[in-house]
């Protein structure tokens, strides 16, 4: 598994500019040569420049799995067409619910998902069904309700808010069909989201995650 460190647009906020699956990763539009030829070289996936709602805050707006990739109600045709055209072996749905930063109140991988507990019945149903997963919960992480923003979960691990307790870890792992452990990134954030991408093949961090940190996390990631 590789692991690098990355700065996007001069921050070590990376999560909030890019979302990954294991076939998939959108990126702003912009971005150099050097840092698209690192996203790909780490991730091992098909690079989607675009925007998503004419912002380039994909990781805030976007979430899904390695089965569905979910756009919140105000992205624009040109941008789903974009995505929908190369991500041909995956779904694309846009999800009409009231909050559009998807990627902060949804927490799922092809196993599980864990979402914002503020939700209405109706827009719980409306994510169930197009996300298409029977292990779905409301919840929070470390009694944070904006569960994306403090987890990132693939396929084969995670990582959560550093003050996640342990029964709550054995309910995610659960949940998620996972491993999962607590960590830090950025020099001591708990929003694991912000600074932190993943998915099987490899992790990107922030540039300000330390030494301690990324081993924390290559532990929690490795096989």
């Amino acid at each position: 598994m590789i692991i690098d460190k990355l700065t996007i647009f001069g921050t070590d906020n990376i999560g909030i500019y890019i979302f990954t699956n294991d076939k998939y990763t959108i990126v702003p539009k912009n971005l150099d040569v050097e840092t698209i030829q690192k996203i790909q070289e780490t991730f091992k996936t098909e690079i989607i420049q675009t925007t998503i709602a004419k912002s380039f805050l994909i990781g805030i707006f976007v979430a899904g799995n390695n089965n569905v990739i979910l756009l919140p109600r105000n992205v624009d045709d040109e941008e789903v067409k974009k995505i929908k055209d190369i991500a041909r072996d995956v779904r694309v749905e846009i999800l009409d619910i009231r909050p559009t930063a998807l990627g902060n109140i949804i927490l799922t991988n092809s196993y599980g998902a864990l979402i914002y507990p503020e939700l209405s019945s109706i827009e719980f149903k409306k994510i169930k069904e197009s996300l298409q997963i029977d292990n779905i919960e409301k919840g929070s992480i470390a009694n944070i309700i904006t569960v994306g923003s403090v987890g990132v979960i693939t396929d084969k691990a995670g990582l959560v808010h550093i003050d996640t307790t342990e029964e709550e870890l054995d309910k995610l792992s659960k949940l998620f069909r996972v491993k999962i452990d607590t960590g830090t990134v950025n020099f001591g954030s708990a929003f694991i989201h912000s600074g932190l991408i993943a998915n099987r093949n490899g992790v990107l961090v922030g540039s300000a995650t330390t030494g301690p940190e990324i081993l924390r996390i290559q532990r929690a990631f490795s096989d």
